[in-house]
């Protein structure tokens, strides 16, 4: 083999992970804050004015976000079929379940439009109990990739607090999106719920921090090793500043004129960037944690080369339409109507 070749075998896989990481951190930030809106959609009778609103704000943008989710299993796919067919068998079900999530997502949000008003709250349940079923379903299998998929009650409880724990991040991600994107009443309520979410976020955070590299020898080698140590745990450091700086600005809004309405949604932004960039750090390069690495589970040279011109024309497609949607729909969230 050419040393050209050696080369592009080494870089392909590696920037190939470097895009799907992209995708899965786009897709957990943008469908994250719709998640957490549907989940946080009060249930009574004499909300619904608060529900159109809160839908409104995720109007223009929720069935976009999950472009970013259809990305990232692709060049999973197409980049790393190994590693796919290896994640999905341990994943068939809660896979499945979480499809099911987001089928009763779309129906419900196209069918409160449509049905009669008497059917409209059940409708809206729907969508909550589609946006938990998908969230929980994420959270498990996040736990269970953690794991390594291995077997045992072990897994399964870390599994069922990594559930809890996604769940209630999105919660908070979608609290402090209402923050930004609505007023009144329903903002000030959105403020209590960010600071509930994200004092359970926080310990859900904490848990597998601690937990992670309990189970994982090789997580706590590449954490605690001196000195790299001195220089990695900054990210927890800044990530767990960040909780304390929000739930301090949070405990102090809504402001007048609207002031900082934004700055609650960037610290949360930049928890989940955090959150990414330990676990990125912690299982780099295995695709697979303790099975198969990128290089292992990577398609041929050849082929990657030629998927790498598809992914360059369409990523930056999709950044600019996601940024142009963003922007077109900028503002606060008005009163939902529909014709």
């Amino acid at each position: 083999m050419s040393e050209g070749a050696t080369s592009a075998a080494y870089w392909l896989p590696v920037i190939f992970i470097g895009l799907m990481g992209l995708a899965v951190l786009v897709y957990a930030i943008l469908d994250g804050y719709d998640l957490g809106v549907g989940i946080l959609l009060p249930m009574g009778e004499e909300d619904e004015p608060q529900r159109d609103t809160m839908i409104a704000s995720i109007g223009p943008f929720w069935d976009a976000n999950e472009t970013w989710l259809v990305l990232a299993v692709g060049l999973l796919l197409i980049a790393f079929p190994i590693a796919h067919n290896l994640v999905l068998m341990h994943l068939y079900i809660p896979a499945a379940i979480m499809l099911v999530g987001l089928i009763m997502r779309g129906v419900a949000f196209d069918f409160r439009a449509k049905a009669a008003v008497g059917h409209k709250l059940a409708w809206d349940r729907t969508f909550k109990a589609g946006s938990l079923t998908t969230s929980l379903s994420q959270g498990y299998m996040l736990g269970q990739y953690v794991m390594g998929f291995t077997p045992g009650w072990q897994a399964q409880l870390f599994s069922a607090v990594s559930a809890l724990g996604a769940t209630a991040a999105y919660s908070y991600m979608g609290s402090a999106w209402l923050v930004l994107k609505t007023e009144n009443e329903l903002q000030a309520r959105s403020v209590r719920w960010a600071r509930r979410a994200g004092r359970a976020t926080l310990l859900g955070v904490l848990s597998v921090s601690v937990i992670n590299p309990l189970v994982n020898p090789t997580v706590f080698d590449r954490w605690f090793t001196y000195p790299l140590v001195m220089f990695v745990l900054l990210i927890p450091t800044l990530c767990f500043l960040a909780f304390i700086f929000n739930d301090v600005l949070l405990a102090r809004m809504p402001k007048s004129n609207d002031r900082h309405s934004a700055l609650p949604f960037t610290m949360v932004v930049i928890i989940f960037l955090m959150c990414f960039i330990g676990l990125a750090f912690s299982f780099f390069p295995d695709i697979v944690p303790g099975q198969l690495n990128i290089w292992q589970a990577a398609s041929a040279t050849a082929s990657l080369k030629f998927i790498l011109v598809g992914a360059l024309i369409v990523i930056p497609v999709i950044l600019a339409y996601t940024a142009f949607s963003y922007r077109v729909f900028r503002g606060k969230a008005t009163e939902l109507h529909y014709h």
